[in-house]
Parts: C-alpha cells; structure tokens; sequence
C-alpha cells in the first residue's frame, strides 16, 4: 500500500500556533523531511517528537524527492515541514508535491500558518484579491520583468525580503511602483511583532538612521483601476485631435467609428470630439 506525502505547517514564531492534527501526524508518520534538520530538532523537542528527521531543502529537492518518493511507494508516511511556515509556499516542497502526483502518491496539506496570510490580514491594506510574489528575484533581468509587471498591478502585492537586502529592495519598488502605501511587518507572532502602516518615501527616509532588522513581509497597495485609466488618457491626450482620429483611419477605421474610439480613448465625449475638430479647422 502506497503512503501519504503529509505538508505540515509549522510556526511562524509562536509555538503555540501549531495545530492538534500537525502535531498527531509529526508523531505517527514514519519519517519526517526537514528544510533544516538542526532548526527542526527544537520544535520537535520541544513536543517530545521522537520520529526520525531527514534533510530535504534546495540544494537536494530533486535528488532527495525521488528518494522519498521511493520510500511513500514502499508504503511509508512521510511529513515535510520547513523553518516556518507551510511547506510548498516559497520553497522546494512544490517540487516533491509536482513529484508525488507524477508518481502517483497521494499528498495531503496540514493547515496552520503561512506568513503572506498573517502580514496581509493585519496590514490594513485591500485583502479580497492579492498577488503574492514571495521573494523577488535575485537575477537583475529577471527581476525587472517582475518589476515591470507589478506596475500596474491592481491586487495588493505580498512580497518577502531579508534585513540586507530590504533597502534595496524598497528603493527598486519605489522607482517601479511610485510612492505607495504599504504595510511592513517583521517578527510575526512573536513578542516583539511589530507592522507599520507608512508609505516608500516615509519609510526609506527611516532607514537611513535605522538598521533593518529581521525578515520583513511587504504588504503593498495596488494600483487603481482609475488611476491606470487615466494615465492611458494623458499617453492619448498627447496627440492633437486630429492625429489620434488619423492613427485610426490609417487602420481603415471609418470616420464616424474613429471619432467615437477617440472619445473613449481621451475620456471625452463623442460630441465635444466633434465641435473641437470643428473649431480646429
């Protein structure tokens, strides 16, 4: 009988925030696979787990998957877990999950905390749609693509970054995204949790007589739908009248129809489009 690949959540910071059912399963899988093994051992001292830990993190993800596959198919139940957190949301588990439905092995996730969700239901900020980008790339031209595609990003954009790197990071955002608002937060659950609802400028200004400290979750605003309106508006509204109704006439566009683009475009009525190019004549 084939066994089941189970992904644990564990915490984010505080303990207590494991569930009952991680907890049961930790105990009773025969195996568990640790992102670190020397930072899983205290959780699992900590509740007097006692299963056997092996290392799967990714500098191994596909080698060791294909060995845990092997040993699910042999018929025994393995947990995954991370640092913190629940496995396959930014790290190698989506490829040992990818590896198990190839392979035919079931897998079943263990809900509990997951630090986008936490950051973003605290933040203030939009929470019905949102667009978790994790960590950004570390590849330059990789990372201005993504740059480039949250410019207009609507949905509230969940990002991750480390102490070192943060001020950067918020300098990029800033140049791609303008000054935004966004919530930071750092130290999640844990005694010292701290969130600030500010915007890039206010914040880069902190940080040059502040140090960053701790992994820190961006949650920023998205962009409105009536702003990108109107920017689309300003790009139409440097033509003259009479160049924008010739851009869609040269396409074969009628006069009439290309008039009432025009006024779609700029966000005028199809009449004042009308008696200004009269007037223009």
């Amino acid at each position: 009988m084939v066994g089941t690949l189970y992904l644990c959540a564990t915490p984010i910071g505080n303990l207590e925030d494991i569930t009952f059912r991680v907890l049961r399963t930790l105990k009773e899988v025969d195996l568990i696979a640790a992102e670190d093994t020397r930072n899983s051992i205290k959780l699992l001292n900590h509740f007097e787990i006692k299963t056997p830990m092996t290392s799967y993190h990714e500098f191994n993800k596909i080698e060791k998957a294909y060995y845990l596959v092997e040993k699910l198919k042999e018929g025994k139940n393995i947990a995954l877990i991370t640092d913190a957190g629940t496995p396959g949301i930014s790290d190698p588990g989506e490829d040992i999950v990818r590896i198990c439905y190839e392979q035919g092995v079931p897998v079943t996730s263990l809900p509990g905390a997951v630090a986008c969700v936490t950051a973003l239901t605290m933040s203030g900020q939009k929470t019905r749609r949102f667009a978790f980008e994790a960590f950004l790339p570390r590849d330059k031209k990789q990372r201005v693509q993504v740059l480039e595609e949250l410019k207009n990003e609507t949905r509230t954009i969940i990002i991750y970054e480390a102490p070192h790197h943060l001020v950067k990071t918020l300098e990029q955002l800033r140049e791609y995204l303008g000054n935004r608002d966004l919530t930071i937060c750092k130290e999640l659950t844990k005694k010292h949790e701290t969130k600030i609802k500010t915007t890039f400028d206010d914040l880069l200004e902190f940080y040059k007589d502040n140090s960053p400290r701790g992994e820190y979750v961006m949650v920023i605003a998205g962009r409105e739908f009536e702003d990108i309106i109107k920017d689309k508006q300003d790009e139409w509204k440097e033509m003259s009248l009479e160049e924008h109704m010739e851009y869609y006439e040269k396409q074969g566009v009628d006069h009439k129809e290309a008039m009432k683009k025009v006024a779609k475009d700029r966000g005028m009525k199809k009449r004042d489009v009308y008696q200004s190019l009269l007037e223009n004549k």
